[in-house]
This record gives structure tokens, C-alpha cells and sequence, in this order.
């Protein structure tokens, strides 16, 4: 009786360390997804606030020589538009 509590102890000793690493792997696995996610997601943000940006650019520039190209006698922008 002894012998088989001692070889059951044994065993389930055995299975929980084998559980424990395979919980840090799976630990590790959902951090480098979550990490790398946030940091891919980042980067898209950053890049469409820098497309937007380049946009709104353009689109007071192009307003801007309308103005001032206007032959209804519209007065041009001043900086106080912008």
C-alpha cells in the first residue's frame, strides 16, 4: 500500500512540474501576441494620424492658392484661417 501511495505521489508530482512549464510557455506565447499586437497596432495608428495630417496639409494649401487665385474678388486667406 505503501509503495503504490509513494508511486501515485511520485506521479502526480511528475505531471504537475510537466503543467507548470507548459503554463509558462503558454504565458510566454500570450505575451509576445499581446506585445507584438499592441506594438502592430501602434504603428497603424501612427501612420494614419501622420497620413491624415499630410492630408489636412495639402487640402489648406490647395484652399489657400484658390484664394488666392480667386477673380470673384474673395478676399485671400490671412493667417488668422488657418
Amino acid at each position: 500500500m505503501n509503495t503504490q501511495l509513494t508511486k501515485l505521489f511520485a506521479g502526480f508530482v511528475l505531471s504537475s512540474a510537466w503543467l507548470l512549464s507548459s503554463c509558462a510557455e503558454v504565458k510566454e506565447a500570450g505575451r509576445t501576441i499581446g506585445h507584438t499586437t499592441r506594438d502592430v497596432t501602434r504603428e497603424i495608428g501612427h501612420g494614419t494620424r501622420d497620413v491624415v495630417k499630410e492630408i489636412g496639409h495639402g487640402t489648406r494649401r490647395v484652399v489657400k492658392s484658390i484664394g488666392e487665385e480667386s477673380p470673384d474678388g474673395a478676399e485671400p486667406a490671412t493667417e488668422d484661417d488657418k
